[in-house]
């Protein structure tokens, strides 16, 4: 599973540093470089999504590593960070093609804000569309069937429903069909997590806003239909839309119009619009909770990602490429896993899935002290779980009767431990993790958002240590 490869660029080995430490908790793949030459070397070995780079660097300073890179790599977005920021050079920077432009002291908050737009404005480059399925490593059979209907509906204009676990890779097969639509594929592809943002801002971010329409917006600001217009929008947890936005969506869908916040001029959204969620719009359907009218005008083209439990033959061939990922990102030489530590990642049910492996492999290499991955690099929770039954073609996601009788509720997606109360679940997996709700969202199998709602649903408190 490909994550967003950031370079930063900066003479000073502390910033640099902090910016490594920083971008790389937030689970972006990233590399350093202290002046703008070394960049150069950087961006000709590997590709990039995003450069953040120092303005003032001895022999090639920010400015002329902007104008190398809108030259040779126009795909790429670059932020430039100075101590010495005024208007002049903030609009010098913009014009010539800088995504955005920061001052120091950088406040992470406005950083990580900056990152997101920058890499959701990311058009994906004309060669990848000759192989949309570029980075996606399978051989499944199921798989197999998925690129087939991708290849079917790339070029028709209808909304597709991705449903599946967190962590199954929905987003891969939604910039897949981005990357074989042949009209919209040289157009933004954009993203959006909508569990993670209040009603109040999502509607924002989705159809953006006038100045002056709700306080703190200060300037009129472009919403992610309009910057994505004649590409791809992927809305991310679709399931987390209120009944207001729901209604607005709908209009969306059927008449491709809508309003920015705070304004009466009516605009046209030509976009395709993939809806992305790890629930069943339909059980949500049946529950009042998700418009029936909105369900099937979202559900024209509907596929289901199967769970890596259901992957068996996959399994080495991720290993294999996370183990070389991970050891080319920390200068590492590890060939491969030992038949003990692979019987051991059998035997685990993977709740988090593909993402889930990823962090595990990564971790694995990074305590590694031999040439090959062994059992005692791995979790303790996989580790002492040896007696599960392995990975097997017939563990269907919907035809498994339930979890390892020795499984832990936190070792399951909430949905796969239907005997015991979410509420129960969440407070004994928080409790595991001294309260950490991002490791209890990957110990669940869910996203962070969603664990954010689900605990201000279920009414727990999380100043209490139950």
């Amino acid at each position: 599973m490909e994550r967003n490869r950031i370079l930063v660029v900066d003479d000073d080995p502390l910033i640099r540093g902090s910016l490594y430490e920083m971008l790389r908790g937030r689970r972006y793949d990233v590399e350093m470089a202290s002046d703008g030459s070394e960049a150069m070397d950087h961006l000709r070995r590997r590709a990039f999504q995003l450069v953040i780079t120092d303005w003032k660097m001895p022999q090639v300073n920010g400015l002329s590593l902007l104008a190398h890179i809108k030259s040779q790599y126009p795909d790429v977005n670059v932020i430039l960070i100075t101590g010495f920021g005024n208007v002049s050079s903030a609009v010098e920077a913009i014009r010539q093609g800088a995504f955005d432009y920061l001052t120091k002291p950088i406040q992470p908050e406005e950083l990580e804000d900056t990152i997101k737009r920058a890499l959701t404005q990311y058009i994906v480059p004309a060669d990848t569309a000759e192989d949309p399925f570029a980075g996606i490593i399978t051989q499944d059979p199921k798989v197999q069937q998925l690129f087939s209907i991708v290849r079917s509906v790339a070029a028709a204009p209808a909304t597709v429903l991705l449903e599946g676990e967190s962590g199954t890779g929905k987003r891969l097969i939604a910039q897949a069909i981005h990357r074989a639509d042949p009209k919209r594929r040289q157009h933004p592809f954009i993203e959006i997590s909508c569990g993670a943002l209040p009603e109040t801002l999502l509607e924002s971010e989705l159809f953006g806003h006038v100045k002056g329409a709700y306080t703190g917006a200060i300037r009129d600001r472009q919403g992610r239909f309009e910057v994505a217009e004649g590409g791809t929008i992927l809305l991310d947890e679709i399931d987390a839309f209120t009944p207001a936005l729901q209604v607005k969506l709908l209009r969306v869908i059927q008449d491709r119009l809508y309003e920015r916040v705070g304004d009466t001029r009516t605009l046209r959204a030509d976009v395709r619009i993939i809806a992305a969620t790890n629930r069943r719009l339909a059980d949500l359907v049946k529950q009042g909770t998700f418009r029936e009218d909105l369900y099937y005008r979202i559900n024209v083209i509907a596929m289901r990602l199967p769970a890596l439990r259901e992957r068996p033959g996959d399994l080495p061939l991720l290993v294999e490429e996370f183990i070389a990922r991970s050891s080319r990102g920390m200068g590492k030489t590890i060939s491969g896993v030992t038949d003990a530590a692979m019987e051991t990642l059998r035997r685990y049910r993977w709740p988090g899935n593909i993402r889930e492996l990823e962090n595990v492999i990564e971790r694995a290499v990074i305590l590694a002290k031999h040439a090959k991955l062994d059992v005692d690099d791995l979790p303790d929770e996989m580790r002492f779980r040896s007696d599960a039954p392995a990975m097997a073609v017939d563990d269907r996601e919907e035809g498994a009767k339930g979890t390892p009788a020795d499984a832990q509720p936190g070792d399951a997606a909430l949905k796969d431990a239907l005997k015991t109360p979410e509420r129960d679940i969440i407070l004994k997996v928080l409790a595991e993790v001294r309260w950490n709700r991002s490791e209890a969202a990957k110990r669940l199998g869910i996203h962070r958002s969603t664990l954010y709602h689900k605990i201000r649903q279920l009414g727990i408190q999380t100043s209490s240590r139950d």
